[in-house]
């Protein structure tokens, strides 16, 4: 099994946070056919083949995601749209 495991620095006020967050989990939807939720601090996304959640601290985000065999193939552009998102909102 493969693991996505991010840790990106923010500034924002945690209602801006959190909404930068719901528009990453948005572009990942409309992307890989991801499912989210909220619970607490922490958004959850799920598809098959994929099980992850961003955790919302107050300095940083933590993403983390186990990948299923056939969802290893697609690690790398996974990762890269991740990242580019969180750049671009962060």
């Amino acid at each position: 099994m493969s693991k996505i495991d991010i840790r990106h620095p923010h500034s924002l006020p945690k209602a801006k946070a959190r909404k930068a967050i719901e528009e990453v989990a948005k572009k990942l939807a409309e992307r890989f056919q991801m499912d989210w939720d909220w619970t607490g601090d922490v958004l959850n996304f799920s598809r098959s083949g994929v099980d992850g959640h961003i955790e919302l601290g107050t300095k940083d985000l933590h993403v983390h995601a186990k990948l299923g065999f056939l969802t290893a193939m697609f690690k790398e552009p996974i990762e890269n749209e991740i990242k580019r998102v969180l750049q671009e909102r962060f």
